[in-house]
């Protein structure tokens, strides 16, 4: 399309319209106010109040929504700067994210050594490129050709942040002569049908000679992918086991869901997976959250086919027993349909018996509840059993990205299929959960369901403004123990109590949350024991307004069960395998039947 454009910011705003974006979560600074005049009539503007905000945002809106993208728009230095922590977390989690960011004008460029010339510059490419897939400053405007082909860089093969850094008289330098684009070129597609011919009969292999396969689907299985196989998925016979990234692409309202193995996974799933004899991990990383620290332990017995699309994470040298193909997880699921349904009726009872026998919430985490003299304080792991019931099918459920509440979310929730179920883990970073829920609920207008620690919450509660103005249909959980769960356990697990910036008592402070959410006008509750029943927590629950509620949760409140480490004589860590989750004792010995030794040693 051929429009009238008064300098090169508004003919690049319309490239990215042609490319499918609709959305464009900002901050704005005098380094962008060309792409920002251009951006104001052309996309859904959505202002944050903070630019870390706005990458999480965008972030999470790109990785929940179907049909339109979003990107982010920052100003020169600290605009850039702010947002470096939602580009790390795109970048360890493989996920899409444009950053365009303001730049001094090229005149005011620093050389010769100097810090800084120009008012707020800093060298944005020097600071992201670690973290990106391609990172560039703009000194002249490139043509539409190279401008898809770096947003395309982002969301192809395996994705990851891409950042154009605009100098300020580039975004207002006259629009370039453009010849029609050419087709556009990102990472090299793995589609060869030899090489799948060559997985499918690794795979088929494995199936048939294996007596207690798993299928692992990480977050590299998109979710079209997953429902496209999940008939197949349901009959084959097969125990299915999702990473925390792959949650919703299998969600346990399924026949042959066993849950989601993880060092801070679910017990049951942790022993299924550790007794299998062939593991064909999809789209997962099996990263040392996935295998544990003690990944020389993780599966003894099995064998691995693991397809993912980066040589790197292939050939990483762990965990052992892996071999490596090289394909798109999405093919190769896709190519599993045509494979028959299997009889491992024996493995699938034992399987059973033990996702029966462990429950979700362990009777070792009520015991701070019952000790109480506070009869409002909740147990988080039934809490969270209770909200999975209440939720429906089309919300959108935001677990945070760390500590406790994380942690009994990815534990204890029982997701829905077609509930979007999104975090992100690798950076494990506190205050995501708010901008990723706000990312959430602008890309879809169904419920979305925030569920984070007071800690974290309090890392980026300046966007409970932008939450207001849009009006979003949010409610935010938050699990208020007036500190850091997880600091606090690791302070008295390894320190004795020598408690330290872990809560008020250490240094910390909190506000009072009534009392924070009022002056933003949006209304909420503190959780009674029974909210399920309660006429006003329903009456929240269902209105299509922005709303919170706070989880009262003991201050010494366990979290169980957990992995545990010891310090070793060099002063590393050593861990136990994925089985011997503590109360080490919670297991029966039934339920070991294939581990070597009953130990993994």
């Amino acid at each position: 399309m051929i429009r009238n454009h008064s300098n090169y910011a508004e003919q690049f705003c319309d490239w990215l319209i042609e490319d499918g974006y609709t959305t464009c979560f900002f901050v704005a600074g005098g380094n962008n106010m060309h792409l920002l005049n251009a951006a104001r009539s052309r996309f859904q503007c959505v202002p944050v109040v903070h630019e870390v905000s706005a990458a999480i945002a965008t972030e999470y809106f790109n990785a929940s929504a179907t049909s339109s993208r979003a990107f982010t728009l920052v100003t020169a230095g600290p605009g850039l700067t702010n947002a470096i922590t939602g580009i790390a977390g795109a970048w360890l989690e493989s996920r899409e994210l444009l950053i365009v960011g303001g730049q001094v004008k090229t005149t005011d460029l620093m050389s010769g050594g100097l810090r800084q010339r120009g008012i707020q510059e800093i060298d944005g490419i020097s600071l992201v490129e670690s973290i990106t897939k391609r990172s560039v400053r703009l000194v002249q405007p490139l043509s539409q050709d190279e401008v898809l082909r770096l947003t395309e860089c982002s969301r192809s093969g395996r994705k990851a942040p891409v950042f154009i850094e605009f100098c300020l008289d580039v975004q207002g330098a006259p629009p370039r002569l453009e010849n029609p684009k050419s087709e556009q070129v990102g990472d090299a597609a793995i589609s060869d049908n030899s090489e799948l011919s060559g997985a499918l009969a690794v795979i088929s292999e494995g199936f048939s000679s294996a007596s207690r396969p798993v299928i692992l689907i990480g977050g590299g299985v998109s979710r079209e992918s997953a429902r496209a196989a999940q008939g197949w998925l349901d009959a084959a016979g097969i125990p299915v086991l999702t990473t925390w990234n792959g949650a919703d692409r299998y969600a346990s309202d399924r026949p042959m869901w066993f849950g989601r193995s993880d060092t801070w996974g679910m017990r049951s799933a942790n022993l299924i997976i550790q007794q299998s004899d062939f593991i064909l991990a999809l789209g997962a990383r099996l990263s040392l959250q996935q295998t544990g620290f003690n990944w020389q332990a993780f599966a003894p017995s099995a064998r691995i086919a693991h397809v993912n699309n980066d040589d790197a994470e292939l050939e990483k040298g762990h965990p052992y027993r892996t071999v490596p193909i090289k394909f798109d997880a999405n093919k190769v699921l896709n190519s599993l349909t045509q494979f028959p349904k299997y009889e491992f009726d024996e493995w699938n009872t034992y399987c059973k018996v033990i996702k029966d026998s462990l429950p979700l919430s362990e009777d070792v985490n009520r015991e701070r509840v019952r000790d109480s003299t506070d009869g409002d304080f909740l147990n988080p792991f039934d809490f969270a059993i209770k909200l999975s019931a209440l939720s429906g099918i089309e919300d959108q459920i935001v677990p945070c990205s760390s500590g406790g509440a994380f942690t009994v979310m990815m534990q204890a929730f029982l997701n829905k299929t077609g509930q979007i179920m999104l975090t992100n883990k690798a950076l494990a970073s506190m205050g995501y959960g708010l901008a990723g829920a706000i990312g959430v609920a602008m890309a879809s207008e169904k419920r979305t369901v925030l569920v984070e620690g007071d800690g974290g919450f309090s890392q980026n509660l300046q966007d409970i403004a932008t939450l207001k103005v849009r009006n979003l249909n949010v409610k935010i959980f938050i699990f208020s123990n007036r500190g850091y769960a997880s600091i606090r356990m690791t302070q008295k697990n390894y320190f004795g109590g020598e408690y330290l910036g872990c809560d008020e008592e250490s240094g910390l402070g909190f506000p009072d949350w009534p009392l924070l959410f009022n002056s933003f006008g949006i209304d909420g509750m503190v959780l009674p024991q029974n909210f399920t029943d309660d006429d006003e927590f329903r009456d929240l629950w269902n209105s299509q307004k922005p709303t919170y509620f706070i989880v009262k949760v003991a201050p010494d409140q366990t979290y169980f069960p957990k992995i545990s480490s010891r310090i070793t004589e060099s002063g590393g860590m050593e861990s136990n395998p994925l089985h011997l989750m503590d109360p080490i004792e919670n297991v029966p010995s039934n339920l070991l039947r294939f581990i070597p030794n009953q130990q993994g040693s």
